[in-house]
C-alpha cells in the first residue's frame, strides 16, 4: 500500500468474501479479500468488505466492533435474524454479519449445512445494503460463496432504488469448487423455483450449481491470472464451465493477484532468523544455518536448498515430484524442505522420504506461517509444479524472499516467473511445460546445476525477480479501472449471456 493522500474518486465497491484475513483464512481467498480492498482505498476506491462474523474470530477485534444495524432477512419461508457489526481495520471498513444459527462456527465450511448457510449469506449481503450508510455502485463477489448475490439481486432487488443501478464483478479464485447441492435446494432454501431463468442458470445435470449462477448472472467475471482465463475455456481446465467463459468472453478477464509487501518482506520479517534485502544478500545463508538446525538437517550454508509448501493436493503437481524424487535426491547435492497437509497419500509419501534421507529432507506435515516464512527465507529454490494454478503464491513470496522458483508454466505461473534464458541470462525462476515428471527432473537439475556452476548468473535471476513488482498495487490499479469502466456503462452494461 502506498502512503500518499489521494482524491477519492466516485466510485464505491462493496467486496463480499466469506474469509478474510486477519479474520477467518483458509486459503488464498482470506489474502485477497484481506489486502485487495486496501489498496483499493489507498487509490481512492471507496471499497468495503462484508463477510460473515464467525465465532472463532479473535476477542481483540470482537470487542472493537460496533453495531450499526439488526433485521429479519427473508430466507425461503422463514425470517432469519441479522446483526451487523462494522470494524475498521487500517483503512477499511468491514461489515461482520452476525446470525448464530448459521455462523456460530468455528470452521468456515465442512459442515452438513454449508449450502444453506452460503445462500444465507448471499441474500443477507444485499439486505444489509439496505441498512447501512453506505451505497455501493459495484458489489465484488468472490467465489461460490457469493455466487448467489448476482443471481437474488438480478431476480428480487434490481428493481429496489438502492439496487438499481449497482453492478456486479464475480472473480473465479478456484474453479475445482463450484458450490454444488441437491436441486431440490432451489425451492427451498433458495426460493428460486418461481423463477425460470435462475432455474435454468443454476441447475445442472443432478445438482444445483452455485458458481454458475454468478457466472451467468455477472456484469463481468474475472480471474486471478490471464493465462488461466485463457485456460478455462477449454475442457481440461473449465471443469464443465468452459461453455459459459466461452460465452461471455466478452466480459472475462484475467488480473493477476498480487503479495502484500508490508506482510512479505525478508528486510523487516520478524518470523525469519536473519533479515536481509539483495544489497546484503549474503545474510540470507544465516537462514539457511538457522533452518537446518532446527530442522535436524546437516548444517552446511552452501548446499543447495529446495524448499515446498504446498497443500498436498494432485493439482499441486507432487504426482510428478514423488514419481522422480528419489532420482533427484541421489544424483544432485540438495537438501530438501516440506511445509504442508493434505491427502494421506502425499503426506505418507513425504514422511517416507524424510525417514529414508535424514539429514537431507525434511517433511512437515503441518501448516505454519512461521516456519513457511524460514522457509522462503532459507532455501535457494522453491517448487511449485502445479498440474494447474490459477495464479499461485508461492511463486510470488519467493521471489519477495530472493528465491528463485521452479514452476510448470500454467496459469498464474506463467504469467508471473519468467523462465531463465542461458544465452541472454535473462528470467526470474526456471519453467517447464509439459505434465512430464522428467520434464520437471530436468529442470531441477538445470537450476541446481547454475547454482553450483555460475553463481554470478544464478544471482543475475535473484536481482530480476527482486526488481520485479508484483505487489497488490498494480492489480489494484487494474480493478480500479475496471471499476469505473463499469460503471460508466451503465445503462450499456453487458446483459445476461
Amino acid at each position: 500500500m502506498t502512503k500518499e493522500s489521494v482524491k477519492k474518486i466516485d466510485v464505491r465497491v462493496l467486496f463480499a468474501a466469506f474469509e478474510v484475513s486477519p479474520f477467518m483464512k483458509t486459503g488464498g481467498l482470506g489474502d485477497v479479500a484481506g489486502a485487495l480492498p486496501q489498496y483499493l482505498n489507498d487509490l481512492g476506491v471507496d471499497t468495503r468488505v462484508i463477510t460473515p462474523l464467525f465465532s472463532s474470530i479473535k476477542e481483540e477485534y470482537r470487542k472493537k466492533m460496533k453495531k450499526v444495524a439488526e433485521f429479519y432477512v427473508p430466507f425461503s419461508w422463514r425470517n432469519q435474524y441479522l446483526g451487523v457489526y462494522e470494524y475498521k481495520h487500517y483503512n477499511t471498513i468491514i461489515y461482520f454479519l452476525d446470525n448464530e444459527y448459521y455462523f456460530k462456527r468455528d470452521k468456515a465450511y465442512g459442515y452438513f449445512d454449508d449450502g444453506e448457510r452460503i445462500a444465507f449469506f448471499s441474500k443477507a449481503l444485499l439486505e444489509t445494503i439496505e441498512y447501512i450508510d453506505f451505497e455501493p455502485d459495484v458489489l465484488h463477489l468472490n467465489d461460490w460463496h457469493t455466487a448467489l448475490s448476482a443471481v437474488y439481486l438480478r431476480e428480487m432487488y434490481q428493481g429496489l432504488e438502492k439496487f438499481r443501478k449497482l453492478k456486479t464483478i464475480f472473480t473465479v479464485h478456484n474453479l475445482k469448487f463450484q458450490g454444488k447441492f441437491d436441486p431440490k435446494m432451489i425451492t427451498d432454501p433458495l426460493d428460486l423455483e418461481r423463477y425460470p431463468n435462475a432455474k435454468r442458470q443454476l441447475l445442472e445435470k443432478d445438482a444445483v450449481n452455485f458458481m454458475r449462477g454468478a457466472l451467468n448472472y455477472a456484469d463481468c467475471i474475472t480471474t486471478v491470472s490471464p493465462t488461466y482465463a485463457d485456460e478455462v475455456k477449454n475442457s481440461f481446465f473449465g471443469e464443465g464451465l468452459e461453455e459459459i467463459f466461452n460465452r461471455r468472453a466478452s466480459i472475462f478477464r484475467g488480473i493477476v493477484n498480487g503479495i502484500d509487501y508490508f506482510a512479505y518482506n525478508p528486510y523487516e520479517d520478524t518470523n525469519i532468523f536473519m533479515n536481509y534485502n539483495f544489497k546484503t544478500l549474503p545474510l540470507k545463508k544465516i537462514n539457511k544455518l538457522g533452518l537446518q538446525k532446527e530442522l535436524g538437517l546437516k548444517e552446511d550454508d552452501s548446499v543447495c536448498m529446495i524448499g515446498l509448501i504446498s497443500r498436498l493436493t494432485e493439482q499441486k503437481g507432487l504426482d510428478l515430484l514423488d514419481a522422480i524424487f528419489e532420482e533427484m535426491i541421489n544424483s544432485l547435492d540438495v537438501q530438501f524442505v516440506m511445509l504442508g497437509q493434505g491427502d494421506k497419500k502425499y503426506e505418507d509419501a513425504f514422511r517416507y522420504f524424510e525417514n529414508k534421507y535424514k539429514g537431507k529432507v525434511s517433511s512437515s506435515i503441518c501448516f505454519s506461517e512461521e516456519r513457511s516464512r524460514k522457509i522462503y527465507a532459507a532455501s535457494d529454490l522453491i517448487l511449485v509444479p502445479s498440474v494447474f494454478e490459477p495464479c499461485g503464491l508461492s511463486q510470488l513470496i519467493a521471489m519477495r524472499y530472493l528465491t528463485l522458483p521452479i514452476v510448470r508454466k500454467t496459469g498464474g505461473l506463467k504469467d508471473t516467473v519468467i523462465p531463465y534464458n542461458k544465452f541472454t541470462k535473462e528470467g526470474t525462476g526456471f519453467a517447464f511445460q509439459n505434465i512430464n515428471a522428467h520434464e520437471l527432473l530436468f529442470t531441477i537439475k538445470e537450476a541446481v546445476t547454475l547454482y553450483y556452476e555460475d553463481k554470478e548468473t544464478f544471482n543475475v535471476l535473484i536481482k530480476n525477480a527482486s526488481e520485479k513488482d508484483y505487489s497488490w498495487g498494480k492489480s489494484a490499479k487494474e480493478y480500479k479501472h475496471l471499476y469505473l469502466e463499469l460503471i460508466g456503462a451503465n445503462d450499456n452494461a453487458t446483459k445476461m449471456g
